[in-house]
């Protein structure tokens, strides 16, 4: 079994932010696989699918970013899977729009939802796939302004592109 969790920040407000690109990848999955994450459980909404006969649990946690730990550990603990089970999916302010990344351990770096993962999980031992929003090399506004503010139409118009990207990631996640 396998946990895909894709962090964001529940709330209108938030919808088609920087911050909450993981969210939106997780929608887009949804979408093209005619599948839907309404299910409340475990501080997250989720749906559960098959994957090549493996269970595979969908995530969007409802904690604020800050707190996506609290719902990893019950999702892990429920479900009884070994942290590198789960792959997490979030934006990242350091990669440049329009790039991804893909790796199997690493600290939180400057994300806070995923220092707050690593923290509660106990370890760096957790796949992730960063998703680039730009940077502040290139926005001359407050961190916190820039990750929470919507994506300008431009950028929402290469997302499906870079959601495909992602899509072949966690394929390849899945099959190893």
């Amino acid at each position: 079994m396998k946990i895909i969790v894709g962090l964001g920040n529940p709330g209108k407000e938030y919808e088609k932010t920087r911050h909450n690109v993981g969210w939106m990848f997780l929608d887009y999955f949804a979408k093209n696989n005619n599948i839907e994450i309404s299910k409340e459980k475990l501080d997250s909404k989720i749906c559960e699918i098959k994957y090549k006969d493996e269970k595979i649990i969908l995530a969007k946690p409802l904690t604020f970013m800050n707190l996506s730990g609290n719902a990893v550990v019950k999702l892990k603990n429920w479900y009884k899977v070994d942290s590198n089970d789960i792959i997490i999916i979030y934006d990242d302010i350091d990669i440049d729009f329009e790039t991804i990344r893909y790796r199997e351990k690493g600290s939180g770096g400057s994300h806070n939802g995923m220092k707050n993962i690593v923290q509660m999980l106990g370890t760096t031992q957790i796949p992730r796939i960063r998703i680039g929003i730009g940077g502040l090399k290139y926005e001359k506004q407050d961190l916190k302004d820039f990750v929470l503010e919507k994506f300008r139409q431009n950028e929402l118009d290469k997302l499906e592109d870079i959601f495909k990207l992602v899509e072949e990631k966690l394929t390849d996640f899945l099959d190893k």
